[in-house]
């Protein structure tokens, strides 16, 4: 087996039908680029980096990014 193989089966352990978008983010990764994940809440997008952070050793950040936080207008 090869490593993006590997991490991708890791990732999939935690996070269940979501193959497509967790090698879409594994690319990105591989290309140095920069991943944005929207989605409904409670679907898994903060878990999803976590465990791609424990798969490659690499960091965890996350910004919380709500309607809210816009300015008036």
């Amino acid at each position: 087996m090869n490593k993006t193989a590997d991490i991708l089966d890791n990732v999939s352990k935690v996070i269940a039908g979501k193959r497509n978008v967790s090698e879409l983010v594994l690319t990105s990764i591989i290309a140095g680029g920069h991943v944005l994940l929207e989605d409904v809440p409670g679907t898994g997008k903060t878990m999803m980096a976590k465990s791609f952070a424990k798969s490659i050793d690499g960091e965890f950040s996350r910004i919380q990014f709500t309607p809210d936080l816009l300015p008036r207008t």
